[in-house]
């Protein structure tokens, strides 16, 4: 059964805490595995990328088949049905559609001292997209992490999307030519990372590698972070659905547990106002488990890390809200914009009972690539500025330098720092020189 709390005991904050601080990633220490397989890479290559595929994959490949082949690409893609495909391709217009307004403008403007001043936004050359296999591989994830990166401009775009037993999904390869996206790799696993960031005879290296993967995954791009950028370490799914009794049971139930079967790891809370109300919705829970596929990874998620709060009134369940920093916040209330106006801390959030989860994970536009485990305190969610830079600007006239310069002069030699100094006042004189003729 999930954790019940209560505002009004006396014994709740201490409950609150020790939810806020429970440990849910079931993952065993790997770093020591992992920087094994990266330097094996690095020293290795191809050779090292391949026989780590047949260990962990079972799948046997050459420097010649590590990507799929575009006839491969084009047989599998055929395989989906044109209503599978049409979902996809609604999908990808709306989020390209969304993430095309998070394009910065660049800026240039003349100071009062007469210096230019300002910067430029330009892409990053190639990314890496990590789209996990098995069980976990979504094609919507493809689409959230490729189509940003092209709405950035980045020139150069890689898949590594493992097929153990070299069993491929279908529309995975579509999602990839939906969003743009001509080489794929059929690698996983900490040794694709590694490929990506360091190179070897056959994958180029990338300057920013993004996507979701497993323990090992997560542990190769700490490590090669500083080598390439990378976008978060991400953890399991986590949903907090804020809820009054004007709600059907049922609906937030359900939106509980679409995030419980993701992974026995994930995490699913209601708050709500109203204790019957929040027995309803553990009764729907219970009833709705008997009848999904996954049941037996959303009921241990909600057995483990499932939790119930009843709280005074709406203000006290936003406070405890930004305490929990979701990644996925639903808002089922009456005034949702209103209560969101007092959020500070949430990945997405996802306004009145009409809109569930759900659709951001597929259709809705903004990205489902959320920062979890309490990180949407210090961080956001995939955009394309993850996938840009941004170029200082500036150009001194001499009236600009005359103004300023001393000043920049002064800093240096408080500093210690001689040669700042000098390269300033050197100018000055030259500057003076010119005035005095």
């Amino acid at each position: 059964m999930p954790v019940f709390l209560n505002t009004h005991d006396a014994d709740f904050e201490a409950a609150f805490v020790a939810l806020l601080g429970a440990k849910r990633e079931d993952a065993p220490d790997v770093d020591e595995a992992v920087a094994a397989i990266i330097a094996d890479v690095r020293a290795r290559g191809d050779q090292a990328v391949i026989e780590l595929t047949a260990r962990f994959d079972r799948l046997h490949l050459t420097p010649e088949t590590l990507a799929f082949s575009a006839e491969e690409i084009a047989a599998e893609c055929a395989k989906v049905s044109a209503e599978d495909r049409a979902a996809l391709e609604l999908a990808a217009e709306r989020i390209r559609a969304y993430h095309v307004r998070q394009m910065p403008e660049d800026q240039r403007w003349t100071d009062p001292e007469g210096a230019s001043l300002g910067w430029r936004w330009t892409p990053v050359s190639a990314a890496g997209l990590y789209v996990p296999g098995g069980l976990a591989s979504y094609p919507s994830s493809v689409l959230m992490n490729a189509i940003p990166a092209r709405v950035a401009g980045v020139e150069r775009l890689v898949i590594c999307a493992p097929t153990p037993g070299g069993v491929a999904n279908p529309l995975v390869l579509l999602a990839a030519k939906i969003a743009g996206v001509e080489t794929i790799y059929r690698i996983g696993g900490a040794q694709a990372i590694a490929a990506m960031a360091y190179g070897t005879a056959t994958i180029a290296p990338v300057d920013k590698i993004t996507g979701p993967g497993n323990a090992y995954v997560a542990a190769a791009k700490r490590r090669v972070f500083g080598r390439v950028g990378i976008d978060m370490i991400a953890g399991p799914s986590e949903i907090l659905v804020i809820a009054d009794a004007a709600n059907d049971p049922d609906w937030i139930a359900l939106d509980l547990l679409s995030q419980a079967e993701h992974d026995e790891s994930a995490q699913s809370i209601l708050i709500t106002d109203d204790a019957g109300f929040a027995r309803a919705v553990v009764a729907a829970v219970e009833a709705r488990l008997q009848t999904l596929e996954r049941r037996a990874i959303a009921g241990a998620s909600w057995r483990d890390f499932g939790a119930v709060i009843v709280v005074r009134d709406l203000a006290e369940a936003a406070a405890l809200s930004n305490r929990v920093a979701p990644e996925h916040l639903e808002l089922c209330v009456d005034d949702p914009e209103g209560l969101a106006m007092q959020i500070t801390h949430a990945g997405a959030i996802f306004l009145g009972q009409w809109t569930p989860e759900a659709i951001g994970d597929y259709v809705g536009g903004p990205n489902h690539v959320l920062p979890t485990a309490r990180s949407a305190r210090f961080s956001s969610g995939l955009s394309v500025m993850d996938f840009l830079k941004r170029t200082t600007m500036a150009r001194m006239t001499p009236a600009a330098l005359r103004a300023i310069g001393p000043s920049a002069e002064r800093l240096a030699i408080s500093e210690s720092l001689q040669a700042h100094g000098l390269s300033v006042r050197a100018r000055l004189e030259r500057l003076n020189e010119v005035r005095d003729e």
